[in-house]
């Protein structure tokens, strides 16, 4: 076989003559190279696949654990919202306001132009964030409602029936009421009352005057006693070391039902002290400061 190679820097063209074993040579070559390039696809095309498959999950996994810890965040706020439509309901009712004026049961009005905001890409943690502050705006919303309604059932409850005074003469907070990471699962959970930190035998008083409804062991609240003031209003009393109350009993505001101790669900020596009003737990601090003022 006789190849002409022609070129404007050569005067005249050239030729190269290929004999048998020389397409023979070329003829292997190309066979040699189409085998490697099959070898290194089979070979390393299953690691690059899973390179892209693995990075593929993580940004799943990353999307599924964003959206679970949205969808708790959301579940939170919807039941942070029932609570503050539920006060709301109560609140106007005790103050003597109109149903219609603040209904409670329906979405506010709304309308007017559509003007189209300019489109922006929200971050998954700007979102966050955004979710976390109105969480916060909602808890604090909650407690000035709490705060209002108190004042409101002062001025129409009994004194000695309304859960003002402290259940320990010693011990500083230590929880509040609200949401906070729970010492057992080290998950975000609601802490439907506030803690006592006291020595074990500190004397608990009852908060207010009425009838012990429940004294014994609680699976989750230890050695409790609970105490019916009336008008729907409960405390309840727990961890307790020793019970000195009994169901039925009628008791005096600032008696001794029971003394401080580390039973139940419990970390340490304290008193778990709650304040419930139509069965939904409200904060005792806001009862307690109100008497303190």
């Amino acid at each position: 076989m006789d190849i002409i190679l022609v070129s404007n820097r050569f005067a005249k063209a050239h030729s190269i003559t290929l004999h048998g074993r020389h397409l023979l040579a070329v003829a292997i070559l190309l066979i040699g190279m189409v085998f490697l390039t099959q070898y290194a696809i089979g070979r390393y095309q299953p690691q690059i696949l899973g390179i892209q498959l693995d990075g593929q999950q993580k940004q799943q996994s990353y999307l599924r654990d964003s959206m679970d810890a949205l969808a708790v965040r959301v579940g939170q706020m919807q039941a942070q919202l029932l609570r503050l439509d539920t006060l709301g309901a109560r609140l106007a009712k005790m103050s003597g306001m109109k149903p219609q004026e603040f209904n409670f049961d329906q979405a506010p009005p709304q309308g007017g132009p559509y003007i189209p905001a300019p489109q922006q890409d929200v971050s998954m943690a700007s979102l966050k964030q955004q979710l976390a502050n109105l969480s916060e705006l909602l808890n604090d919303r909650n407690d000035k409602l709490v705060a209002m309604e108190t004042l409101l059932m002062q001025d129409s409850l009994d004194k000695n029936k309304f859960p003002s005074v402290a259940p320990v003469s010693l011990g500083d907070y230590s929880s509040n009421f609200g949401w906070r990471i729970d010492p057992f699962t080290g998950k975000n959970a609601m802490h439907e009352g506030v803690d006592f930190m006291a020595p074990t035998g500190t004397p608990i008083m009852a908060s207010a005057s009425g009838i012990v409804v429940y004294s014994g062991f609680h699976p989750q609240y230890g050695n409790m006693v609970e105490i019916d003031h009336g008008n729907d209003i409960v405390t309840r009393y727990g961890h307790a070391s020793r019970l000195l109350v009994k169901v039925g009993q009628v008791v005096r505001r600032g008696q001794e039902i029971a003394e401080v101790g580390s039973t139940g669900r419990s970390t340490g020596s304290h008193l778990h002290f709650e304040v419930r009003y139509k069965g939904i737990a409200q904060n005792p601090r806001r009862f307690l400061e109100s008497d303190a003022s």
